[in-house]
């Protein structure tokens, strides 16, 4: 009570008793405000908390490298000297190399896939369902040559580490037999966070998993037959719901098909929907958990020193030419343990989608404290 009374400003009545008035400015009265002084700061206010909201609803896409948000950034002269190499030497080089894999990839695919009717299943056409000597020259080069472009673009070391933990979810293997087994760690599809369009060139070089692509990509040049023997799904973003459910449910049916056949090509979904900065992980869309299959978790992440390969808040054309000035680019990548669905999780999407994200986010906590996850 002592310590209170100590640091209790005093009121008027008792400076009046005390006699000595204290002129300190915190002190002085405060003089009445009208409802038009009132009005401007409160507008103050609320422009100041709504931009705190803005940076907090963007957070996930603003860059913090030495470029700037956007990559547009005043760079220092030190900066601006470190530029001209790449863009002398490395630009050229790397450009040259990347169109000649590319290039190469196309002819094989080309060859592979002469006289031969794509497989057209609701609109889709791909040629990731053909066998034989054909599907194992697309595979094995493919993988090969993204790993070469990957090489080209600096990352020539690849980290990678893998969980053996067992979280809520994973599944007992003792309890089943080596075929069930083998059959229950067949997961339908390998979900990732989305951080560049290098992710696809990993994923490509690991397991040429099928992706989901816009429409559009089927007709571009060299670029449209590699998609098709990925087995792409395509979806028209700018048609109704109706289109968007069938191509639900072709991904539902490949997941499923993937999860039977381990030979059938697995699908890669990113549940994010968009790509960011890295240092967040996004709530979880459905349409990967809706099939009611395993799923293999993965984390891509990329630490940088100048220039973050994050494909978020910065033009493709930048972007891809200051990924090809940096000499040496770095990328890790974790992969978790197949996830099994509960009961509960099989018969709720959401739930399903929300804990497999709580499990990515948890997994990297522990490691680095690298994913802010909002949940």
């Amino acid at each position: 009570m002592q310590m209170e009374s100590e640091h209790r400003v005093p009121s008027r009545h008792s400076i009046d008793q005390q006699g000595e008035p204290d002129d300190r400015p915190l002190l002085k009265p405060e003089p009445e405000l009208d409802s038009k002084t009132l009005e401007p700061q409160a507008k103050i206010l609320e422009s100041s908390q709504s931009i705190e909201e803005m940076e907090k609803k963007y957070a996930a896409y603003v860059r913090h490298d030495v470029y700037g948000k956007m990559g547009r950034g005043k760079l220092s002269l030190t900066q601006k000297f470190l530029l001209v190499p790449g863009l002398v030497v490395l630009v050229p080089i790397r450009v040259v190399a990347g169109v000649t894999i590319l290039v190469s990839y196309y002819v094989i695919c080309r060859v592979c896939t002469a006289f031969l009717p794509p497989n057209r299943e609701r609109e889709q056409e791909d040629y990731a369902h053909m066998g034989g000597w054909r599907r194992s020259v697309i595979v094995r080069t493919g993988r090969f040559l993204s790993r070469a472009l990957l090489f080209v673009f600096g990352f020539f070391r690849i980290a990678e580490t893998r969980s053996s933990s067992n979280e809520e979810g994973q599944l007992n293997n003792e309890t089943v037999s080596s075929d069930q087994s083998e059959k229950l760690e067949n997961p339908g599809a390998i979900i990732s966070n989305h951080v560049s369009y290098i992710d696809i060139l990993y994923h490509m070089s690991l397991s040429f998993p099928s992706f989901v692509a816009k429409r559009s990509v089927a007709k571009l040049p060299l670029v449209g037959l590699i998609s098709k023997c990925l087995g792409c799904v395509y979806v028209q973003r700018e048609l109704k719901s109706s289109d968007f459910k069938g191509v639900s449910g072709v991904v539902n049916e490949r997941i499923r098909e993937a999860h039977q056949n381990k030979f059938a090509p697995k699908m890669m979904l990113f549940p994010e929907g968009t790509t960011t900065n890295g240092d967040y992980l996004l709530p979880f869309k459905t349409g990967a958990f809706l099939a009611k299959t395993p799923v293999l978790p993965v984390i891509i992440r990329y630490p940088y020193q100048r220039f973050s390969p994050a494909w978020d808040s910065i033009s493709g054309v930048r972007h891809v030419i200051l990924l090809l000035c940096q000499f040496v680019n770095h990328i890790e990548v974790k992969r978790l343990p197949v996830y099994h669905p509960s009961e509960q999780e099989k018969e709720d999407p959401k739930l399903y989608a929300a804990n497999v994200r709580k499990l990515m986010a948890h997994e990297v906590f522990i490691s680095e404290a690298y994913f802010r996850c909002r949940i």
